[in-house]
């Protein structure tokens, strides 16, 4: 099946297009972005240009910002092309509700994207941890946005997300593994005084589950939950790439790059299928931090 890959900056370099490369499934019949291309395929500047001329290309992958997402979303959906968001899947809930709707009404699927999700220990938590009770859990998300995002001014602009871009990851992967939903009881937000978006939060969930993102760290980077159960404990590591239970290691991989080949072939079900998947339960989450959470001036941030 042939797809379009619109935004072509770093995360579509990173990953979307190595995982592109190597499906089954898939062939990059386009590239529209304004400095970004990839070699041997057709580049548009513009999406509209791209959907004119390209009948044949009936999947369009979105890689840009949240803020401009929707518009090109929108313009796809409505040329009758299925659509896979990057996550988050926009800059409000409302407009990817919107995007449902009218993916519904023009009988195309769309695909809100969660690539932690597919983390290769993931599935294993969520078997171990079903109809367990979880007393308590910690949540530990602190990386480097200069090495993740470098000179990236959006993601600190309002819309961006700041320190949550990174950190609804690890939301995306609370609210797969749980057996029973959380709801946010306290959040604490850093922004820069420079900045519209948080470099730093603190939250604090239901079920005694407490959660620290930075986007400050240097050296090692750290992507870490740990859970106590009433049989145990249970931690992922890496992203949830590994698993372990009672402190020992049972499972996982020592790489990220399955995540999103792990995607695409989940688009590829959805479009063969007819289906949608559009779950925002991670999206919540990060809102109510926004609604509910305190907010702290720290010192300004430069990349």
């Amino acid at each position: 099946m042939k797809l379009a890959l619109v935004g072509i900056g770093k995360i579509a370099r990173d990953q979307h297009v190595p995982a592109l490369a190597g499906s089954p499934d898939w062939e990059l019949a386009a590239t529209v972005s304004r400095s970004g291309k990839v070699e041997k395929v057709q580049d548009f500047l513009r999406i509209e240009d791209m959907l004119q001329a390209r009948p044949d290309i009936e999947t369009v992958s979105l890689c840009l910002p949240p803020v401009p997402r929707f518009a090109a979303a929108e313009a796809a959906i409505r040329a009758g092309r299925h659509v896979m968001l990057e996550k988050p899947p926009g800059a409000t809930l409302s407009e990817v509700h919107e995007l449902k709707r009218l993916a519904e009404r023009q009988g195309v699927s769309l695909f809100a994207t969660w690539h932690s999700r597919m983390a290769e220990a993931v599935a294993p938590a969520k078997s171990h941890l079903s109809g367990q009770r979880i007393l308590g859990g910690r949540i530990t998300w602190r990386e480097d946005v200069r090495k993740w995002h470098p000179g990236q001014e959006w993601i600190f602009n309002a819309g961006g997300m700041g320190v949550f871009d990174p950190g609804i990851n690890a939301l995306s992967i609370l609210t797969e593994i749980l057996p029973d939903p959380v709801h946010l009881a306290w959040a604490e937000l850093d922004f820069p005084k420079n900045r519209q978006a948080p470099i730093a939060a603190r939250l604090a969930f239901s079920s005694n589950i407490e959660a620290d993102f930075d986007f400050r760290q240097e050296g090692p980077q750290t992507w870490d939950m740990e859970f106590e159960t009433g049989t145990g404990t249970l931690a992922l590591r890496m992203g949830g790439n590994v698993l372990e239970i009672d402190g020992a290691r049972v499972g996982g991989a020592d790489s990220i790059m399955g995540e999103y080949p792990a995607l695409y072939a989940r688009m590829a079900g959805l479009v063969r299928d007819g289906a949608s998947d559009v779950d925002l339960s991670p999206m919540v989450l990060a809102a109510d931090a926004f609604t509910l959470g305190r907010r702290n001036s720290v010192e300004p941030f430069e990349f």
